[in-house]
């Protein structure tokens, strides 16, 4: 067998999703945490929640793969979720168990860019096809360390792969010099990416839950899907807008310049 029929007979036997989803929660130390606790118990009650079930429901095929790991540095990656799908409450609560009973690991640094290639790396060892291809980040701060963020996006942007994201504007951990008070648009501009890909912002830890739960539902279900017209006549999302003019190297350069004083977040 030709290694070209090998390879088609592999994509041909992939199960067939409607999204292949892969969170991507920050852990980095400028997480307090409690904060960490809320991130994890936002997601588990998002997943269990009625309307992201009816947004699984209401895919053509009825039915997810998803996959979840958590970041902070360049090679701190710990894979919470391996590839599961999710076509019923019962499996969705099966996850969220997975979630919930995995202690959080704490590490330095912020690299956006290595979790969004980590993510790649789950999307080309999948043995699942999903219609589409979703990268879901969290993070309170910019990337410092690593290849830049927007071309790690670009990355996988060229590969069909939509990024959205959750920046934390919250305040509620550690606050330090490596802090930008316009997270929204730094996702929005140096993060994001893909068709129809879009920015949630969290600016109090209170509405983390309901943030996660409608980015799944507009993540998951299509216009067509009632669910996704009731999640997305609420307040408007911040549209991606990857203009050149932003300084998408701030946290970099903000790093280079860093006071020995600061802890390292």
């Amino acid at each position: 067998m030709t290694a070209i029929a090998s390879t088609d007979r592999a994509f041909a036997e992939q199960e067939i999703v409607d999204v292949q989803l892969v969170l991507a929660a920050d852990v980095s130390l400028s997480m307090s945490y409690e904060e960490l606790r809320i991130q994890r118990d936002g997601y588990v009650a998002a997943l269990t929640h009625e309307s992201v079930i009816q947004a699984i429901e209401d895919g053509a095929y009825g039915k997810i793969a998803l996959a979840m790991f958590e970041w902070a540095g360049d090679e701190s990656h710990y894979l919470v979720v391996p590839w599961t799908v999710i076509a019923s409450r019962a499996d969705a609560e099966a996850v969220a168990v997975l979630i919930g009973q995995q202690n959080t690991n704490s590490a330095r640094r912020t690299s956006i860019s290595g979790a969004l290639d980590f993510a790649g790396d789950l999307f080309a060892e999948s043995s699942y096809r999903g219609l589409r291809r979703v990268v879901d980040i969290s993070g309170d701060g910019p990337n410092n360390q690593g290849s830049p963020v927007a071309e790690a996006r670009d990355r996988l942007v060229a590969q069909g792969i939509i990024v959205n994201g959750l920046p934390l504007m919250t305040n509620g951990g550690m606050s330090t010099v490596f802090d930008v008070p316009d997270l929204d648009e730094y996702y929005s501009y140096c993060v994001t990416g893909g068709p129809g890909s879009f920015v949630i912002p969290v600016n109090d830890w209170g509405q983390f839950p309901e943030a996660v739960r409608r980015k799944l539902v507009l993540e998951l279900a299509g216009p067509w899907s009632p669910t996704w017209q009731s999640y997305a006549e609420r307040a408007p999302v911040v549209q991606v807008a990857n203009d050149e003019a932003y300084d998408c190297l701030i946290g970099e350069k903000r790093w280079m310049n860093r006071s020995w004083n600061w802890p390292n977040p």
